[in-house]
């Protein structure tokens, strides 16, 4: 056995980045001996408006060995098949981001050409209804994959959870400290950093002081380890993401929870509804170069449904990453290592991706800079991604009702994204690369939703009969909503297999 392995790992605050790390250290590591602790201060409230996912959360939970019946039960949970877009291309306008494929490959061409030749040949039919996850969105059904399933619908289709962010995190510390973590309630009052750059120890309230080989910093904005003691420096992204606050309050359901997220287009940014099974949950994110925290307020609270369960709260930050999330052996993670706006549910699984980045280049004892660098280049190139998604929807728009959106309309665009723009409208090819998150077809929806339309499709779909691939069409749309309509009511599966306790 190598002598110089990590003997033990702090974790710096809880919510559900710290309970998150936990629970997946805790499983990954088991049989290494490696100690873990969660420092968790009683004086620091957690964000907790996290609360829509993306499926890899599906991949967290299987990581972490958690039956995903207990976890929706205990989590207040509902199912997610995507994101609705409402009013972000122009007022009235309304288009869908679904989970999954869409469609199939045909002869080995990527199935939004062959859609694409049908559309220049006068096909009807709508790119969402090929997509299992949009028609089950639409019609508000929902049923978790049968174990055996030939139907490549049933293949096809993936889906995340809207979940209570503060009830996941209480269970996932429960989970945690049953395997063995350990829990220490404290305030970190002072970070000792040694010579070398390195974080020796941390003293805590009462007079504590607890050492350890390797921190993670999971204490919000402030980045009290990886920013305030070891001053890593941030990349600040506001030239491309305008919104800098968000405005977040809990409501009373008014009708069955839909399986979907809401993100809807306001004067100074946009709205978020993610319903759970006991509540709703809403938002604002906004500029507030367009707009006061007041104005804001009165949008949102003229905006949602139901009775207010919680005051409005209002949450400044600023878009961006550390320049090192990963320095020498201290690991940000959840809102300590960035912040990206949450139009597309991506802050759980930055976490989740972090983790895994951190678990496949795991250090030891002698720390090699290579290793953290290896580690923070995967890592960035996870937050210029979706940067560069979250951009697409802005600077696509066609609205120019105020001042916000004309900005919109010129705002300035990275390289990387820009080139991936010009290729779609000459060809309408999306360059994918392996490790990347956001599929083709990710791409092609919000392109499709916000008008942006290829001058032309692969030349060698041309080999295809017109008819044979209007037909093949028309059967694939036939076969996603018979399949689909097969399915029962959303709510009525999740009142009959994963109810929430009450």
């Amino acid at each position: 056995m190598q002598k110089n392995t990590l003997n033990s790992i702090c974790i710096v605050g809880g919510g559900t980045a710290g309970w998150m790390a936990a629970s997946l250290l805790s499983s990954a590591l088991q049989g290494s001996r490696i100690n873990i602790t969660v420092i968790e201060s009683p004086d620091i409230a957690t964000i907790g408006v996290g609360e829509s996912t993306v499926p890899s959360i599906m991949d967290f939970l299987r990581v972490c060995q958690i039956n995903l019946k207990e976890f929706v039960e205990a989590t207040s949970a509902t199912f997610k098949l995507g994101i609705r877009f409402d009013d972000w291309l122009k007022p009235g306008e309304q288009f869908f981001h679904p989970f999954g494929t869409v469609g199939q490959s045909i002869h080995g061409f990527e199935f939004y050409q062959a859609w694409l030749k049908t559309c220049a040949d006068g096909n009807r039919t709508r790119w969402v209804d090929h997509s299992p996850c949009a028609v089950m969105a639409e019609n508000r059904r929902f049923m978790l994959r049968p174990p055996q399933h030939q139907n490549w619908v049933l293949r096809s289709y993936a889906h995340a959870l809207h979940l209570d962010a503060i009830l996941a995190a209480r269970y996932l510390r429960d989970l945690s400290l049953a395997r063995g973590v350990e829990r220490i309630e404290a305030t970190v009052m002072n970070v000792v950093v040694d010579e070398r750059q390195f974080i020796s120890a941390l003293e805590l309230t009462g007079g504590d002081t607890i050492t350890s080989d390797f921190f993670i910093d999971c204490t919000g904005f402030k980045g009290i380890l990886i920013e305030e003691a070891l001053k890593v420096g941030y990349e600040d992204w506001t030239d491309y993401l305008p919104c800098n606050r968000a405005i977040a309050v809990q409501t009373t359901n008014t009708g069955e929870p839909s399986p979907f997220t809401q993100a809807k287009a306001r004067d100074a940014g946009w709205t978020w509804k993610i319903p759970l099974q006991h509540r709703t949950g809403n938002g604002y994110v906004y500029s507030s170069r367009y707009c006061s925290d007041d104005k804001a307020i009165d949008t949102l609270l003229g905006a949602v449904d139901g009775e207010l369960l919680s005051d409005p709260r209002v949450i400044p930050f600023t878009t961006g990453r550390r320049k090192k999330i990963w320095h020498n052996n201290c690991l940000a993670l959840g809102l300590a290592s960035g912040f990206l706006e949450p139009l597309e549910s991506t802050a759980i699984h930055l976490v989740y991706k972090t983790l895994v980045h951190f678990i496949r280049y795991f250090p030891d004892l002698d720390f090699e800079s290579h290793t953290e660098q290896a580690f923070n280049q995967k890592i960035n190139a996870d937050y210029q991604e979706i940067r560069d998604f979250i951009i697409l929807h802005y600077c696509t728009t066609q609205r120019d009702d105020t001042d916000f959106w004309r900005w919109c309309q010129s705002m300035p665009v990275p390289d990387s994204l820009q080139e991936k723009i010009r290729l779609f409208r000459e060809r309408g090819q999306i360059d994918h690369l392996p490790g990347e998150f956001f599929t083709s077809d990710s791409w092609c929806s919000i392109l499709e939703g916000m008008s942006v339309r290829p001058k032309k499709y692969h030349p060698l779909m041309d080999a295809f009969d017109s008819k044979m691939l209007a037909r093949t069409l028309q059967e694939t749309a036939q076969n996603v909503y018979q399949t689909v309509m097969q399915m029962p009511n959303h709510y009525d599966y999740i009142q009959q297999h994963c109810p929430a306790k009450k």
